[in-house]
């Protein structure tokens, strides 16, 4: 059994064939396809969080919209880039959607990956210290996120408060009980998994990896899957982790299906570089007849290893084509491979 979810990147675009036009449609449509999904079965919603592009970026008025109207589904980011975060101000926000949502927030972070503008974070006011990277700073902010999460006091009270306090030192409200073992950490690297590990994140893996050995795309992430379950033994945490991989796959079944996916593209990984000196590979997407697309998915490796799985879906096809892609996958797919 898996659980099974979509990742939508809440792309926009004014043209007169994207079914989103505008922001205010991608908000909207993607509390539209979380309640969708939820009703089709499925075990989550996330979001890709991106600044500066015609994509969904502040996250939690999205996440509590999609609490409000939902009751069960997990909801969930995949992932918030930290090197935009204050994370006193966004364990109050989380702390506040995870409590709309009745504690079904999944969030994703990471240090981000290559955005639309140079060191955007540095228009939001943040810069790293002296003699540290942007990374480091991504996981400084992240730690701080970590610790207060925790709900214990830090903060000297105020001798003369407008309002009563409670005794001792104050922490941040509102608090969400449990949202700390709900924080996952995006790798692209095998040392940054293990590292999310110590520190007892659980692991979201994306279709985009440091490339690291020359292997194939899922072969390298199983690595990292297994790399990753072992520092969380020898970290000696109390609980299991989640781990979840994120999937392009299109079951064919109609006309549309195979006039938006069935021109065979991407079916091979692909090389490239996201900065000067990293060189990642992407994996391929799955599209193909159900009972060929369930051979295809045996053999990934990676897949197998993971509890959840996230399907990217193409947002500005509108609410309904990706309702009708998630339940394919869901009916078409899922039972033959164990998944349900």
């Amino acid at each position: 059994m898996k659980k099974i979810g979509f990742l939508s990147f809440g792309h926009w675009t004014p043209s007169p064939q994207s079914q989103t036009r505008s922001a205010g449609d991608a908000l909207l449509q993607s509390i539209d396809l979380a309640v969708a999904a939820e009703e089709l079965g499925a075990d989550g919603a996330y979001f890709r969080v991106h600044h500066f592009a015609r994509q969904l970026a502040s996250p939690f008025p999205l996440l509590a919209a999609v609490g409000a109207k939902t009751s069960h589904i997990e909801i969930g980011t995949a992932v918030i880039d930290m090197r935009y975060e204050n994370p006193l101000y966004m364990a109050e926000d989380a702390g506040a959607a995870d409590l709309i949502a009745g504690g079904r927030l999944q969030l994703g972070i990471s240090r981000g990956s290559p955005e639309q503008v140079i060191d955007g974070w540095r228009y939001f006011g943040y810069q790293p210290a002296e003699g540290q990277s942007d990374a480091d700073m991504g996981r400084r902010h992240t730690e701080v996120l970590l610790d207060v999460l925790r709900g214990v006091g830090f903060a000297q009270p105020n001798p003369r408060p407008m309002f009563a306090n409670p005794p001792g030192l104050l922490r941040l409200e509102p608090h969400a009980e449990g949202l700390r073992e709900r924080i996952w950490w995006g790798a692209s690297s095998n040392a940054t998994a293990v590292w999310a590990a110590k520190l007892g994140m659980n692991l979201q893996s994306s279709t985009l990896k440091d490339d690291e050995t020359g292997e194939p795309f899922h072969v390298q992430q199983a690595a990292q899957i297994r790399a990753f379950r072992a520092a969380w033994a020898e970290a000696g945490h109390a609980r299991e982790p989640r781990v979840s991989v994120s999937r392009s796959i299109f079951a064919l079944i109609d006309d549309r299906d195979r006039l938006y996916f069935g021109r065979g593209e991407q079916e091979e990984d692909q090389l490239g570089f996201i900065d000067a000196k990293t060189r990642a590979i992407f994996g391929r997407s799955y599209a193909g007849e159900p009972d060929a697309l369930i051979e295809q998915l045996k053999g990934d490796e990676a897949i197998a290893e993971a509890d959840t799985l996230l399907l990217t879906v193409p947002n500005q096809l509108g609410v309904a084509y990706n309702a009708h892609a998630i339940e394919a996958i869901l009916t078409h797919v899922a039972p033959a491979l164990g998944w349900r």
